[in-house]
């Protein structure tokens, strides 16, 4: 047996762990950039029926090599003939080899921290998978270089008609020839990486994200490009791909602008559109930002702003649909492209809205006949009653005035403001009695309908929930020791900044806060509904308090501020709601008394819920602290957000259905 093989190293070896590898530095010089150039030797070519019978590998950095491994492995099985003709591995010489679970771990550590390379890498690293699936070893996510691909964008047919490791070791005059044994072919491998590396470094190509970018077919055309790259700095922000009439194609965002841009001159992006776009570009615009957040939004509004042609989202613009209420004596349900006070969404289609109409009309009472009742009518009798399949509000054949329908839309407008959660739990009750008189059928049908409710309830509410508000400051911890600050006034990003390791935080708040963007909040303009002028009172405050979203209950500011100094981490977080609200003071059933601002808003207060929506998802990543607000950040204690376990369950039980019918 061969037992593995130690060279002194040559060469300062630079600081390297198991867990990490070149991967984490994509900027790493090629000169500086360790390889593990690795060959096998199996039983076969298929890495599910057929087993390694020897590893050989080399390590190697900046040309020196750093240290050899070479083993035979007992395959567990004899060796075909074929193959120990093609080796001359025979089975007598793996009887007393160790199993791969003795060597794998070996050669894993042996490997770590370092580039795997191969001839064929897709045939070697689909056996090494395997053994580690085998032995129960994660496999490391350290980056591949396959020598087959480099050699076939380097060399042309006419000096290398061929691919195969002997052809190449003699092209490029390598020191070793290939013999079919694992440490002979792998230092010849060694000789053809080190000669395509020093072709590639002719054309620019000298760190290992550009290497990568290489492999990619791309025209000389596109790779010409890279220098509208080249001045772009390596800080967060978006660029806009401008074409020959200065119109904008493209519009994207980059933790590292630099990096991106250039990754479209390299191939590494196989899209057709993206290859026409790059061939129409002249030029790069880019803005820089403070962080990814800031990133995202201008980005949403760049694209409403420019439209462009090579963007999808541009392409098909998302216009949101809203379900609300009809403004006259006996309301109906009404999808609409501008929300109204009492309204839940968004929606991205029409049907998803009307679907959720019918779900609500049915559990609530809300008539769905389109006749016209005057103030003075009475609603039912040109209605069959909802038992044989006609309006929800026909209960019993009963005839009601404008004054007992109210009740129906008061119960609508509750839900949708989170002060109840009454007809969700009479859903419910209605499910279990399904379930509970084995009617699991119409049971399926109705979870499924109650949870297309409550994730609209959930998103209207979660999202006017920072709507409302007319300023919150928040922090980010950025994974340096410093934090990344957003300010957010009405549902939009009005400012956005970074304070560094050891730089006070609350200087650069007030000086964000100080320059931060004016976002009032739109009203509805001539809204003029019934409902409101009838509920509405007046606060002790003087503030006139309405039944729409977004007059939500004040919630108590819980979360310690930021500290003036960079020493304490920032320790601040929600908590739930009291019943008793700390500016108008009241205390009662939840139903009344809310506090709410001067004037008629819709659920965002004008905000885009693309826009609102990035900025509640970066809130709700871990470490995020709130700074200040000038109310308490929470959603209705009575609202969908308190369905979030049972709405899990339910989706759970569906796909486990949709999984059994499958089979």
């Amino acid at each position: 047996m061969s037992q593995p093989v130690r060279r002194p190293r040559q060469a300062q070896l630079a600081l390297a762990f198991p867990d990490e590898h070149p991967g984490d530095h994509p900027d790493l010089p090629l000169y500086d950039t360790t390889f593990v150039v690795v060959d096998l030797e199996t039983t076969g070519g298929s890495a599910d029926g057929d087993a390694i019978t020897e590893i050989g590998a080399v390590k190697v950095r900046g040309g020196e090599v750093l240290g050899e491994f070479a083993t035979l492995v007992d395959p567990g099985c004899p060796i075909p003939p074929k193959v120990v003709q093609l080796t001359g591995i025979t089975t007598a010489m793996v009887r007393d080899a160790p199993r791969i679970e003795a060597v794998l771990p070996g050669f894993l550590e042996f490997a770590a921290g370092a580039v795997l390379v191969a001839h064929n890498a897709r045939f070697d690293t689909r056996f090494l998978k395997a053994a580690a699936q085998q032995c129960g070893t994660p496999w490391p996510g350290a980056p591949v270089l396959c020598t087959v691909q480099l050699a076939r964008r380097v060399l042309d047919r006419d000096e290398a008609p061929s691919v195969r490791l002997s052809v190449l070791a003699q092209v490029l005059g390598s020191r070793t020839r290939p013999t079919h044994r694992a440490l002979d072919d792998a230092r010849a491998t060694v000789d053809v990486l080190h000669a395509l590396i020093e072709r590639v470094g002719n054309l620019g190509v000298d760190t290992l994200a550009e290497l990568i970018d290489y492999l990619p077919e791309v025209t000389r055309r596109q790779r010409a490009k890279r220098h509208l790259a080249a001045d772009l700095p390596t800080t967060p922000g978006v660029y806009l791909f401008r074409g020959p009439g200065d119109e904008v194609l493209y519009i994207g965002t980059a933790v590292n602008l630099r990096r991106r841009v250039h990754s479209y001159f390299t191939g590494s992006d196989t899209r057709t559109r993206m290859r026409e776009m790059v061939a129409l570009a002249t030029r790069v615009e880019h803005v820089e930002c403070a962080h990814g957040l800031e990133a995202g939004v201008r980005e949403l509004r760049l694209l409403v702003a420019h439209t462009p042609p090579y963007n999808r989202r541009s392409k098909f613009p998302r216009r949101a649909w809203w379900l609300t209420l009809t403004d006259e004596p006996f309301p109906r349900f009404t999808t609409t492209r501008t929300p109204a006070p009492d309204a839940v969404g968004p929606f991205t289609s029409r049907a998803d809205a009307v679907a959720v109409a019918g779900t609500l009309a049915d559990w609530c009472g809300v008539r769905t006949c389109t006749t016209r009742i005057p103030r003075t009518g009475r609603h039912g009798p040109d209605c069959p009653p909802a038992a044989v399949g006609g309006c929800p509000a026909s209960i019993g054949g009963k005839h009601t005035d404008a004054t007992e329908y109210a009740a129906a839309t008061d119960l609508v407008r509750d839900l949708f403001a989170g002060r109840t959660d009454a007809p969700l739990h009479a859903m419910r009750d209605r499910i279990e009695t399904y379930a509970d008189t084995e009617q699991f059928e119409a049971a399926a049908r109705l979870r499924d309908r109650t949870v297309t409710v409550v994730r609209a309830l959930r998103r209207t509410q979660r999202l006017a929930a920072l709507a409302r508000l007319a300023e919150f400051v928040a922090a980010r911890p950025d994974g340096a020791g410093g934090w990344e600050f957003a300010i957010v006034r009405y549902g939009r990003l009005a400012a956005a900044g970074n304070a560094g390791r050891g730089t006070p935080p609350m200087p650069v708040v007030r000086a964000l806060t100080a320059t931060a963007e004016a976002c009032p909040p739109l009203r509805v303009s001539g809204h003029t509904s019934r409902s409101l002028d009838r509920r509405s009172q007046v606060l002790p405050d003087g503030r006139s308090g309405g039944s729409f979203p977004g007059s939500y209950p004040c919630a108590l500011e819980i979360g310690r501020r930021v500290p003036d100094s960079g020493a304490e981490p920032l320790d601040g977080v929600l908590d739930g709601l009291g019943d008793r609200c700390p500016r108008c003071g009241k205390d009662e059933d939840m139903r009344r008394g809310w506090c709410g601002q001067d004037g008629v808003y819709p659920p965002l207060r004008g905000a885009s819920p693309e826009e609102t929506g990035l900025i509640v998802r970066w809130l709700e990543q871990p470490g995020v602290r709130i700074v200040r607000t000038t109310e308490g950040y929470a959603v209705p204690r009575l609202g969908a957000g308190a369905w979030a376990e049972w709405v899990a369950l339910a989706e759970a039980a569906a796909q486990v259905e949709a999984g059994a019918g499958q089979e």
